[in-house]
């Protein structure tokens, strides 16, 4: 009789349908994602009712949870029709959702029986806090970024709740999320879902007392001045603290990125999943972990740190946009759609020519790599290359015999490709 391992859950964003679907296949025992009003992502696609309820039919049926953000720090005028969306997240099998406001907590239980987790931005941060909102009824914690490792798993013990950390992605600045610059430079509520991520943008300083900054604009105009995303952080990489999330069980572990590509959801799903597996089973080695790096750096990215992880963030998690390898050594080509026999159909990100060299990227096995001899059309008729959002089918060929839908299509970037 097999025993089953503990291992913690690896919790993936979904901006839409495909990206959901996409982080499922990849290894995701959870998502999260958001529908049309009450979160944090106003300008991601977002899911309409319909999708949500075809998101949690997708995945329930292949044994992963969903999560829906409620997450936004609500005004007064924002809960029109609140209770009534609390009811048809809960009549779809919903499986939590994630909440900010103590407000927006009472009023789910008013309505619902829907589980709650506290989002980030409520900035629980020690185990006091933890006991209080587990009074109140909320299940798990998604405590801030500001704690370690240690810390987290020392709150969940002390306090006897869940807790969810963010392993990978980008990290925002400011305490726990709580911006409002975008609020003053864009109008544009951070906290209400609107974040314009003005931190990311390059600022001048005008003297060494910062008294005045300018904008990208200005700065392209004037000589002799430091140029500094100095309110941006690094992305967050925990690759190396696998073993700390073990030691203390700390319960979800948790992928940032609802508006990142499916290229990106692929890429760390299907890494984190590696080395998750990978630990529980007895099989850790340097070599696995250098290739998850390699993986994780091949995807776009801020450059990484560990952020708090081990040790409070400091100067060395800040930005500098001289660093190098922000591109990744591959570029999005397009998530297979269909497959036939004879053909397989992808949706295109990028364009796509004859004599490109791509790899194709299975759920859990090595990339193929692959040169295209051929593309045609969905009409069938033969092409020398194809757009960008267009619809591409190439031919089956034997390495492809196990290619299947939502598998991911990456390319070398073109310098590479000459370069090699």
């Amino acid at each position: 009789m097999s025993v089953s391992v503990w291992k913690p859950e690896l919790l993936a964003p979904a901006k839409n349908l495909e990206r959901l679907k996409v982080a499922v296949r990849y290894g995701a025992d959870a998502v999260y994602l958001g529908g049309q009003r009450y979160g944090l992502r106003a300008r991601a696609d977002n899911f309409t009712d319909a999708e949500l309820a075809q998101a949690v039919d997708f995945a329930h049926q292949h044994g992963v949870k969903v999560y829906v953000t409620l997450n936004a720090f609500l005004h007064d005028e924002d809960f029109a029709g609140f209770e009534a969306f609390c009811g048809f997240l809960s009549s779809i099998g919903t499986d939590a959702v994630i909440v900010s406001d103590i407000g927006v907590v009472r009023r789910i239980q008013k309505c619902s029986d829907l589980e709650i987790h506290l989002s980030t931005q409520a900035s629980c941060l020690n185990s006091f806090g933890a006991r209080v909102w587990k009074d109140l009824g909320v299940e798990r914690l998604v405590v801030g970024r500001e704690l370690s490792v240690e810390e987290a798993g020392q709150i969940q013990r002390d306090a006897g709740i869940e807790v969810e950390m963010f392993v990978h992605g980008a990290m925002c600045m400011a305490y726990s999320g709580h911006c409002t610059i975008s609020n003053f430079t864009a109008g544009r509520d951070s906290n209400r879902g609107g974040c314009s991520q003005s931190c990311r943008f390059p600022y001048k300083l005008e003297s060494a007392s910062a008294s005045q900054v300018s904008s990208a604009q200005e700065m392209r105009s004037r000589e002799g001045l430091p140029v500094a995303s100095f309110m941006s952080s690094k992305d967050l990489l925990g690759i190396e603290q696998i073993k700390a999330f073990f030691t203390h069980r700390i319960c979800s572990l948790k992928i940032e990125g609802r508006m990142k590509s499916s290229f990106y959801v692929a890429t760390t799903c299907k890494t984190y999943r590696r080395l998750i597996d990978a630990y529980a089973a007895g099989e850790w080695s340097e070599a696995l972990l250098a290739e998850a790096r390699a993986e994780l750096e091949s995807i776009p990215h801020r450059d990484y740190a560990s952020g708090s992880l081990d040790v409070p963030a400091g100067e060395e998690s800040v930005y500098d946009q001289a660093g190098e390898g922000r591109d990744g050594a591959y570029g999005y080509v397009g998530v297979v759609v269909d497959t036939t026999p004879e053909k397989v159909v992808v949706r295109l990100s990028s364009p796509l020519a004859v004599g490109d060299t791509i790899e194709w990227v299975p759920f859990s096995r090595a990339a193929i790599p692959w040169r295209v001899e051929q593309i045609y059309s969905v009409l069938g008729e033969s092409r020398e290359s194809m757009r960008q959002d267009s619809v591409v089918c190439l031919p089956r060929t034997p390495e492809l015999s196990d290619v299947e839908r939502l598998n991911i299509v990456r390319m070398p970037h073109r310098s590479l490709q000459v370069a090699s």
